[in-house]
């Protein structure tokens, strides 16, 4: 098993096709011992991008993935962080300012236990911050060297135009990723999105794939939910696992099962046949799921089988975000 690389966006950096996330999972109900073994997996399978945030698990999700990776060479990883999240109660604890980009930028070095990021998001758009104020911070990191590359989430078309604009006229440091979600269920960003990354250089490293596991085939028409899963624990992923969703689940089944492959990695396949995604970023309980997902890179889905899934799925892609 080999995973396949991607430019992330038009900067010279590669990453992962499939990339490792630790959201609601490493430092939260995901036991240590099967953090440390699925981020092990990954690294053993060729999978060299990392995501975490600060906000994960109030910053223990850092602490798991940096204490984990600096077992390997540091050059051979690539580790993303975030900032924007309330992380105390003072009213400069949260947001883009200039105090807490920098101040969230050297606490999360610290938590990671490593002297640089090589990608710093920003979590959210923030409204109460001048964005010229923001693009600085996030540019003097960089001239620090405590950062590599620039990143967003979740920002609108708008937004990014408007920081494109702005990084241009200053000579500050470009946007190089953006992190939206994306799956067969939320489409979004094939509308904006995704054109204005392949105008601007920016790729997509996209989370829930596998809208939060419902894609995996795991929870099924009889209502039962797997004690192990994330809607067992968290009630609001259960309240949006529809019995339209899964049975369009079920049809896609029929045709993984005809490419011998999982739904799963179906679904991953899927999101990868677009040029403009650097990465697929998932989320393991355990390395198994690790092994199962990485699978699904360098898999080549035809016009027929893509045509297929479209008919199954039957949805449109809208500019704003759906959720799952």
């Amino acid at each position: 098993m080999s995973v396949k690389y991607r430019q992330l966006g038009a900067s010279g950096l590669k990453v992962s096709e499939i990339s490792l996330g630790s959201w609601l999972t490493y430092g939260g109900y995901v036991e240590r011992e099967n953090a440390v073994q699925s981020i092990q997996k990954a690294y053993e399978l060729g999978v060299n991008f990392f995501d975490t945030a600060n906000v994960y698990a109030k910053g223990e999700a850092e602490k798991v993935v940096g204490e984990t990776l600096r077992a390997y060479p540091r050059e051979s990883y690539v580790l993303a962080t975030k900032v924007y999240g309330k992380i105390g109660d003072g009213p400069n604890d949260r947001g883009l300012s200039r105090k807490h980009v920098i101040e969230s930028a050297n606490a999360s070095l610290k938590r990671l236990g490593l002297e640089y990021v090589d990608v710093f998001y920003s979590h959210r758009f923030d409204q109460e911050t001048p964005l010229e104020e923001t693009l600085r911070a996030f540019e003097d990191l960089v001239r620090q060297g405590k950062v590599l590359y620039v990143g967003v989430s979740e920002w609108t078309a708008a937004q990014i135009t408007e920081a494109f604009a702005i990084a241009d006229k200053y000579l500050l440091d470009r946007i190089v990723v953006n992190q939206p979600v994306y799956n067969l269920f939320d489409r979004y960003i094939e509308k904006e999105i995704i054109p204005l990354g392949l105008k601007k250089g920016f790729g997509q490293v996209v989370f829930s794939p596998l809208a939060q596991g419902l894609l995996t085939g795991k929870y099924t028409a009889n209502g039962q939910v797997p004690e192990d899963s994330r809607a067992a624990k968290h009630e609001n992923f259960k309240n949006r696992i529809t019995e339209e969703k899964l049975a369009k689940v079920e049809r896609l089944k029929g045709i993984s099962a005809e490419l011998d492959i999982t739904v799963g990695q179906l679904a991953l396949a899927w999101i990868l046949r677009q040029p403009n995604v650097s990465s697929a970023l998932v989320g393991a309980s355990r390395p198994e799921q690790v092994e199962e997902n990485v699978k699904a890179s360098g898999i080549d889905l035809d016009a027929d089988v893509l045509q297929r899934i479209s008919e199954i799925i039957d949805n449109n892609p809208v500019p704003v975000r759906a959720g799952f």
